[in-house]
């Protein structure tokens, strides 16, 4: 999946845009995700789509996927807040919250109708901030991230670590799959206990890989004559849109409206 996403970064039909302006974009949409009302939150994430799958032609079954990651976080984080206890003798005070209760014993299981409105909120807000993710990643190759970053007078030591932590990415996924295949291939998984052993075998020899890697890597830079700072050679072949800056910019506009409106007393 890893090499998945950084080959369509590379190949998406968004790829000629200046990554300026594909990360402000996205930058500003995360500002509006995070206060919008719920309801921009939706369009919000709807309209990513159209840019992610309709545009950039990024294909809807791997951005699907992706989008299942915020799902399962919010369903693990679901039943702490849709789920509400207390004593039965007390029911007066929290019955206008109860949507669905049960008695157990002294004690009163119900499902909260503040709980599901929460649940509900940080869902929608979940999907639309990812999905900016989402987009820088799908559509801006992190080498040209870190070039943005360096024209914004990011320190550089915080841009080595990115660069160097995207390289290890690779290398530790690459690696956990050749051990769990060659694991599979002996029957490593056929029981539970095999399982945890092969797990635990899996952890012990990443440690050791990465380690050994990190050694290679810091030779080969050293025989190189690394001076602390990594250079990237980049050729700008980048095209403004006027078309896709006119629908970004009046996108952003609306959103933007409809946020002030709805935290503005006046609108309401």
């Amino acid at each position: 999946m890893h090499h998945q996403i950084d080959s369509l970064a590379y190949t998406n039909r968004l790829r000629y845009l200046p990554p300026t302006h594909k990360l402000g974009f996205a930058a500003t949409l995360f500002v509006l995700g995070y206060a919008a009302p719920p309801l921009a939150q939706v369009a919000i994430a709807l309209w990513l789509a159209v840019w992610i799958v309709g545009y950039a032609q990024i294909p809807a079954h791997i951005y699907a996927r992706l989008l299942l990651l915020p799902i399962s976080f919010w369903l693990m984080g679901v039943p702490a807040l849709l789920l509400g206890f207390g004593l039965v003798p007390n029911l007066g005070s929290f019955q206008a919250d109860v949507w669905q209760g049960w008695v157990v014993g002294p004690v009163y299981i119900y499902l909260s109708r503040q709980g599901w409105q929460q649940a509900s909120e940080v869902l929608m807000r979940a999907i639309a901030l990812t999905s900016c993710l989402y987009f820088m990643l799908l559509t801006v190759p992190f080498v040209e991230l870190l070039r943005v970053l360096r024209q914004l007078r990011c320190p550089s030591l915080m841009i080595e670590l990115l660069a160097l932590m995207y390289r290890f990415i690779f290398m530790l996924a690459a690696t956990a799959t050749e051990l769990a295949t060659a694991q599979r291939s002996r029957g490593g998984y056929l029981t539970w206990r095999r399982r945890l052993r092969s797990l635990g075998i899996i952890v012990s020899q990443l440690i050791v890989r990465t380690l050994e890697t990190y050694r290679e890597l810091s030779l080969g830079l050293q025989s190189r004559g690394f001076t602390g700072e990594l250079r990237v050679w980049h050729q700008r072949r980048h095209k403004p849109s006027w078309r896709y800056g006119i629908e970004a910019i009046a996108g952003c506009l609306v959103l933007t409206l409809v946020t002030v409106m709805h935290h503005s007393p006046d609108w309401r």
